[in-house]
């Protein structure tokens, strides 16, 4: 894919720009990987970042995607590896989901939207969608970037509608049913980079630089983070249960 044909500039310059920050993508990983079992799908992995952290130590690992692009990079990038399943164009958005997927309600273990639940409008709507691909006692994990008084140029050009919350992200799983487990702020010490980058600079996508600097200091924030994650960061994580009782 060129970024210059890309129908998603911003948010594929973003994604190819975190692909080289490995420290801080085995970070998220090791955040969510404690919930994954089983049947795993990875909503919107996008250009797999994170996917390839979950096919090299889950054995039945899908991946999908909104934009077809995205899942010709991916069907590209993995589709030789012995534990990739399949990869699905898939859409939390519809109002017709059920109808439109029904050979994958009930069909996973696990669900893992990072980064994707803020580009939708009707965040209701998609994790009852999310929701209805779990079995029971399967779990949903979900990431959302945190702080609202945060929302800025970085997150309009990369078409978020809200930051969220802990409570609010905990009430969004519950209202679907979940019972959550585990809700936590994630990665405080890129709140000031954002804030600067977006509120002040007024830019439209994360600066190489910026990101490269932060990826090196990964091992002093993740130290960080074990103390201030209980009450800041800039993404917050959340993993809920479907019918645990």
């Amino acid at each position: 894919m060129q970024q210059g044909v890309h129908p998603d500039p911003a948010g594929f310059k973003t994604l190819e720009n975190f692909s080289r920050a490995s420290a801080f993508n085995h970070w998220l990983y090791k955040k969510i990987t404690r919930f994954a079992r089983g049947q795993i799908l990875e909503v919107g992995s996008g250009i797999g970042n994170i996917s390839g952290f979950l096919l090299r130590d889950q054995p039945a690992v899908s991946l999908s995607d909104l934009r077809p692009e995205y899942c010709r990079f991916l069907e590209k990038k993995f589709g030789s590896h012995p534990h990739l399943q399949r990869v699905y164009e898939l859409d939390l958005s519809l109002p017709d989901f059920k109808d439109r997927y029904p050979e994958l309600m009930e069909k996973f273990d696990t669900v893992i939207a990072l980064n994707v639940i803020e580009h939708i409008s009707n965040d209701t709507l998609a994790i009852r969608n999310a929701q209805s691909l779990l079995r029971d006692k399967g779990n949903l994990v979900i990431l959302v970037p945190a702080g609202k008084w945060l929302y800025n140029s970085l997150d309009r050009e990369l078409g978020h509608y809200k930051r969220y919350s802990k409570a609010g992200l905990r009430a969004l799983l519950e209202s679907a049913g979940l019972t959550v487990t585990n809700c936590r702020y994630f990665n405080a010490a890129a709140i000031l980079g954002w804030w600067f980058s977006g509120k002040i600079l007024r830019e439209r996508v994360i600066s190489p630089s910026q990101l490269n600097l932060f990826n090196q200091l990964v091992p002093v924030f993740r130290i960080a983070d074990w103390f201030v994650a209980p009450f800041i960061g800039i993404s917050v994580i959340s993993a809920g249960v479907k019918n645990i009782n």
